[in-house]
């Protein structure tokens, strides 16, 4: 089970990463459960994510305080801002860019309203 648990930690590493690009793909809730499958798995896993120069400090403020770092909220509400202004340049269909709208106003109203790390 140790085998099933790292691989999922390290799915979810990946997903993470992609996420950094992707706006649409959160990063620290894969982060999260990466360090949860790890902590089931291999305490070196686990170790390694927790105090990775990166990772890590997203990992720890979210669990001291529920935070997310400023820098992070800008990267963030600066993606989302780029997909949508390419969604409008693309010419997406209305019913698509509402529910974009709806969406991504809707996720950065989370990030936003959380505490500062």
């Amino acid at each position: 089970m140790r085998f099933v648990y790292a691989g999922l930690g390290l799915l979810c590493v990946g997903l993470a990463v992609v996420g950094i690009v992707l706006p649409l793909l959160p990063t620290v809730p894969f982060l999260l459960l990466a360090a949860f499958f790890f902590a089931n798995s291999s305490d070196r896993l686990h170790d390694w994510i927790v105090n990775h120069n990166v990772f890590g400090p997203m990992i720890q403020d979210w669990r001291s305080s529920g935070s997310i770092r400023p820098g992070a909220k800008k990267a963030a509400t600066l993606s989302i801002a780029a997909v949508f202004l390419i969604s409008l340049i693309a010419g997406v269909k209305t019913l698509v860019l509402g529910i974009q709208a709806i969406v991504l106003g809707g996720v950065l109203i989370f990030i936003w309203t959380r505490p500062n790390g």
